[in-house]
C-alpha cells in the first residue's frame, strides 16, 4: 500500500492542515493587543481548536497502537511505526506549546517570541539524533502531501478528461441531428417547388380548356365533376 493510500497519512494529511491552520490562528494571536475582545475570541478559538486536534491526534495513537499489534498484517514495519509515534509525539507538543501560551496569555502579558519558536522550529535542547529523526519527519510529510496533491489533481484530470469526452459526444450527436433535419428540410422544400409547380401547370392547362369550352362547355364540366363527385361518395361511404 502506498502512503497516497494508506490512511494514516490521509488523516495525518488532515491534521496537517488543521495544525497549520493552529499555527496562524496563534500567530495573529500573538500581535493582537491583549485586554481586548479580539484576543479573547482569539484565544477561545486556539483552545477549541488545540481540544479538536488533540482528540484527532489521539485517535491516530490508537490506530498506531493496533498497527503495531500485528504489523505485517498491515503492511508496515517496525521502522515506520517509529516514524508515525514520533510524528503524533511532535504534533502533541506542537499542541501543547500552542494551549500553554493562550491559558498563560488570558491573565497577563506575556513574550511568546520563544513559545513560537518551539512552535515553529525545533528546540535547541534536543539532540543531533532527534533533529535529524525531525527532519526526516518533515521530508516524509511534505514527500506525503506533494503525493497526495498529485493524485488529487490527477483524479481531478480524470474527471474532467471524462466531461471533455462526453461532452464531444453529445456534440457530435447534435451534429448528425442537424444534419439529418437539414437534409429532411431540403427535400421537403424540393417536394414543394416540384408539387408548385406541378399545381400551376394543372391551373394553367385548365384555364386553356375553360376558355375553349365557352360557357355551356364550362357548365357541363361542372355538371361532370358534380355527378363525379356523387358517384365516388357513393362508392367510398356506401359501399
Amino acid at each position: 500500500m502506498t502512503s497516497a493510500q494508506d490512511p494514516f497519512y490521509i488523516v495525518k494529511e488532515e491534521i496537517q492542515d488543521s495544525i497549520d491552520k493552529l499555527e496562524s490562528t496563534f500567530h495573529k494571536w500573538e500581535f493582537s493587543p491583549s485586554e481586548t475582545g479580539e484576543r479573547a475570541l482569539l484565544t477561545r478559538e486556539l483552545l477549541t481548536n488545540c481540544d479538536s486536534i488533540e482528540w484527532q491526534v489521539e485517535e491516530l495513537d490508537k490506530a498506531i497502537a493496533v498497527a503495531a499489534r500485528e504489523p505485517a498484517r498491515y503492511g508496515i514495519d517496525e521502522a515506520e511505526l517509529e516514524r508515525r509515534r514520533r510524528w503524533t509525539t511532535s504534533a502533541h507538543k506542537q499542541v501543547a506549546t500552542v494551549r500553554k501560551a493562550a491559558e498563560a496569555g488570558k491573565g497577563k502579558n506575556i513574550s511568546l517570541n520563544g513559545t513560537r519558536q518551539e512552535l515553529v522550529r525545533i528546540p535547541n535542547d534536543r539532540s543531533n539524533d532527534y533533529i535529524t529523526q525531525d527532519d526526516e519527519d518533515f521530508i516524509s510529510s511534505e514527500s506525503d502531501r506533494q503525493m497526495l496533491l498529485i493524485k488529487r489533481q490527477d483524479e481531478e484530470l480524470d474527471e474532467l478528461s471524462l466531461s471533455v469526452q462526453k461532452i464531444g459526444g453529445i456534440g457530435l450527436t447534435i451534429h448528425e441531428e442537424l444534419v439529418g433535419q437539414e437534409r429532411i428540410l431540403d427535400e421537403l422544400s424540393t417536394d414543394m417547388e416540384t408539387t408548385a409547380n406541378r399545381l400551376d401547370f394543372v391551373q394553367k392547362k385548365i384555364t386553356v380548356v375553360m376558355k375553349k369550352a365557352g360557357v355551356k362547355g364550362q357548365i357541363m364540366i361542372i355538371l361532370f365533376l358534380i355527378i363525379l363527385f356523387i358517384i365516388l361518395f357513393v362508392l367510398v361511404f356506401l359501399t
